[in-house]
């Protein structure tokens, strides 16, 4: 059973920085593209950044460019976020998810596992 588990979710001020790490368990990361999702309160899932296979290609929703960067460790099956310079309208569960296609994809639908999600929390 492959699964994904999210961490390093947690409360900061706004202008700090949080590293989520992604843990894969069950099978390798190999040939997946692989993506960070967030669903701020009362709101729906809304894409924030994601890496193909082997990380050659990344992609990033307008509002985190020059603030987010993805990156993979492909041997440890770790995903990762480093989301700095954070704001309070960024608050909201994190969830990575993977995909069979090594592409570096921007539409929910087309991801095939999830990890539960972490929370993050911006006060300003």
């Amino acid at each position: 059973q492959f699964q994904l588990v999210e961490s390093g979710g947690g409360s900061v001020q706004a202008g700090n920085s949080l590293r989520l790490s992604c843990a894969a368990s069950g099978r390798a990361f190999n040939g997946y593209g692989l993506g960070w999702f967030r669903q701020p309160p009362g709101a729906e899932r809304e894409f924030v950044a994601a890496i193909s296979w082997p990380g050659t290609t990344t992609n990033y929703a307008e509002s985190v460019k020059g603030r987010f960067t993805i990156s993979r460790d492909n041997a440890k099956n770790m995903l990762y976020l480093q989301m700095n310079s954070l704001k309070s309208e960024y608050t909201a569960v994190y969830f990575c998810a993977a995909r069979r296609a090594s592409v570096a994809g921007t539409t929910s639908s087309r991801y095939d596992w999830w990890g539960q999600g972490t929370q993050v929390t911006v006060s300003s």
